[in-house]
């Protein structure tokens, strides 16, 4: 008697227990005659008892086989941020969107838990408060994924891999309509719906048997696996050492835990479920409002709702909704309306607490009417929403292309020489020790950080001493805040993101270029070089950049490191991590204090 044909018997016997053999049939999907041999190998081995013609029922021996394939738990990971789906998830996690008036991971786990399935454990990572009322409405168990924000689900699952035994997997943000799950599954399974033309979806081709024999990135007119899937006990012993492995390994940072199953399909014998129909995905608004009509007219979304005030539209006229890549201080995207497109800036996590909002705003209204900047259709001062008009030509600078790198400290230097003035400052010394104060933990990362501070705070009386102009300072004057424009008139260079912008000395400004490109000791001094300028005198060039000022910039270098690096702390405790430019910041701080000294 072939197990998988026993258990879809025995566990319909169980809700129905006078199905005839028809009844089990249809239910099961099996034939009619695959039903009556099951029966009569069951009833030979003991596992069934045929009482009549008519009545099948499961013996003590029947049931204690079925409890072998006893779903045991349901991990559901909800950590990811749900890039897609933006501006509703700035305030939503994914999962927690309703659909038709329910939350999508409570209506999964009201499924699971309709089929008496009660060890529920929950992955969180972003807003993952959120999730917290879900323990006293469902008795789930939260695990927090510290590497959520740098890392794909497979580490996620690795943080419930303790869990991780005749499981269901499922993700937090799908919507299935008709109950897929059962308390008997006899094997490892994984939800399927079939794509018709191309798809960037995991593709997979299957035996006659609905066994997975390969799977592929994207293809076309293909089965896809979307949705829950399904880990029996021998599955998921398997499975572990995979994941252990793979977790461990450099390189694996991005890789969803489908890979495993991708790559090591040989040993990890999965079938397909088909689910076409049943089961929902959501990449965007636009899918959520074509499924769910109440999405149309409101989003219940702030951000929305702010766009459609602006702009004195309808929540519906915002169209095409995309996410940009994730600024390290904010979160952006673009929408159109009425064939005009937009972008929209939301603040980051943590942001309230490093700029000043109000301040912002007075630059921006000291700058728009330059033509420094892109064009602003709002600044809100309280929330720091933004809406800009969508530069759709443009392109950032190269920190490597020497003619890029000279046309912005050109269009630098000529925002400096306006002499522009404000009522607020932008004090490095006071910034480094604001951003510490933030930390949720009494050391830094560094354990040198202490002498390290020591060293940069010594610069503050060369700084106070060294003659200097004092202006209106960028302070964030990177390679990717310099937009080149191609118009009819020609290229045409813009300097956007002023939020940290403040009375301070000109000069940071070359520094911080430098320090975001992470360049060598060669490129920044061909960058102080690409300010200043040179000239040919007696047939040789000389550099108009005085010794001191280029030995000040140098201090600034150190200064602007060691400030980003503590910035970048902060943000690691909010979950934001920038990996190597972090790291390198606080090299910026160490190497170039010693630089300084080194200059005399």
């Amino acid at each position: 008697m072939k197990s998988e044909n026993f258990v879809l018997l025995a566990r319909y016997l169980i809700k129905k227990p006078e199905a005839t053999q028809r009844e089990l049939a249809g239910a099961t999907k099996l034939s009619l005659g695959l039903v009556n041999s099951t029966i009569k190998e069951g009833v030979v081995s003991g596992h069934f008892e045929q009482k009549d013609s008519r009545k099948l029922a499961l013996t003590k021996e029947g049931l204690k086989k079925l409890d072998e394939y006893k779903v045991k738990s349901a991990i559901i990971l909800a950590a990811g941020f749900g890039s897609r789906c933006v501006p509703l998830t700035y305030e939503t996690p994914k999962g927690l969107l309703e659909v038709y008036g329910q939350p999508m991971i409570e209506r999964q786990i009201e499924q699971v838990r309709e089929k008496g399935i009660t060890e529920i454990i929950i992955v969180v990572g972003y807003k993952k408060e959120s999730f917290d009322y879900l323990i006293d409405k469902y008795g789930v168990k939260l695990v927090f994924n510290p590497e959520y924000a740098i890392k794909n689900n497979l580490s996620s699952l690795h943080c419930a891999k303790e869990w991780l035994d005749s499981s269901y997997v499922l993700m937090s943000d799908f919507w299935i309509e008709e109950n897929i799950f059962n308390l008997y599954e006899p094997r490892s399974w994984y939800s399927s719906i079939y794509a018709d033309g191309n798809t960037g979806e995991w593709c997979v081709t299957t035996s006659a048997s609905d066994k997975i024999e390969s799977i592929e990135v994207g293809g076309k007119d293909s089965w896809t696996l979307i949705g829950p899937a399904y880990f029996s006990s021998s599955f998921s012993t398997s499975f572990k050492k995979y994941l252990t492995e793979y977790f461990s390994r450099p390189g694996t940072e991005d890789y969803y835990w489908e890979h495993i199953i991708k790559e090591q399909q040989k040993s990890l014998p999965m079938y397909i479920n088909r689910q076409t129909g049943n089961v929902h995905e959501f990449e965007n608004l636009e899918e959520l409002r074509q499924f769910d009509p109440s999405y149309i007219s409101s989003s219940n979304s702030s951000i929305m709702q702010e766009i459609a005030k602006i702009l004195g539209c309808e929540e519906s006229e915002i169209q095409g909704i995309k996410p940009l890549k994730v600024g390290m201080t904010n979160h952006s995207f673009t929408f159109s309306h009425e064939d005009v497109k937009y972008i929209m800036r939301v603040p980051g996590e943590g942001t309230s607490l490093m700029i000043n909002r109000a301040e912002e705003y007075a630059v921006y209204k000291l700058i728009t009417p330059l033509g420094l900047s892109d064009d602003i259709i709002h600044i809100d001062p309280k929330t720091g929403y933004k809406i800009t008009r969508l530069i759709e030509n443009a392109r950032v600078c190269d920190p490597f292309n020497s003619s890029d790198v000279k046309a912005c400290m050109k269009k630098l230097r000529d925002f400096h020489e306006m002499k522009l003035e404000c009522d607020h400052t932008f004090d490095i010394f006071e910034r480094i020790e604001h951003y510490e104060s933030l930390w949720h933990r009494p050391k830094s990362y560094f354990r040198d950080y202490e002498q390290t501070k020591t060293n940069v705070m010594k610069l503050r009386k060369f700084i106070e001493s060294t003659p200097k102009e004092w202006g209106l300072t960028h302070i964030d004057a990177v390679p990717d805040n310099f937009l080149f424009e191609e118009t009819s008139e020609g290229t045409k260079i813009r300097l956007i993101d002023w939020e940290y912008t403040g009375m301070q000395d000109p000069h940071v400004d070359i520094a911080m270029f430098a320090v975001y490109s992470m360049y060598d000791r060669e490129h920044i001094e061909a960058l102080i070089d690409s300010y200043f300028g040179a000239v040919e005198e007696h047939n040789r060039t000389v550099l108009l950049c005085p010794p001191e000022t280029r030995k000040k910039i140098y201090a600034y270098i150190a200064m602007c490191g060691l400030l980003w690096s503590n910035w970048c702390e902060y943000k690691s405790h909010m979950g934001v991590e920038f990996g190597e430019y972090s790291l390198r910041q606080y090299r910026f701080a160490k190497d170039y204090y010693k630089v300084f000294n080194e200059m005399g």
